[in-house]
């Protein structure tokens, strides 16, 4: 993986519920939609892929991270907001 940062933040959406979104992951050097899969089997939850970013319901940022690490992203580059 060249270097890239990645941005793994959480949000408020519709009615409180909170959503991850991770940003900053290439789309051509990574596939996003088998990357989402993963996490959302990982988190035990609902998620999409679209716009070069991935959104999973609920608030997962410590498993996405590691996750992450994992699938081979240096922990440096990943920022948790």
């Amino acid at each position: 993986m060249e270097q890239q940062t990645v941005k793994v933040r959480m949000e408020m959406r519709k009615w409180g519920k909170p959503a991850t979104i991770v940003e900053g992951i290439d789309g051509k050097s990574v596939d996003l939609p088998d990357l989402a899969t993963k996490l959302k089997t990982y988190c035990a939850c609902g998620g999409t892929s679209k716009n070069n970013a991935i959104i999973l319901q609920g608030d997962h940022r410590d498993k996405v991270k590691k996750v992450l690490v994992g699938y081979g992203f240096p922990e440096a580059s990943i920022e948790l907001h």
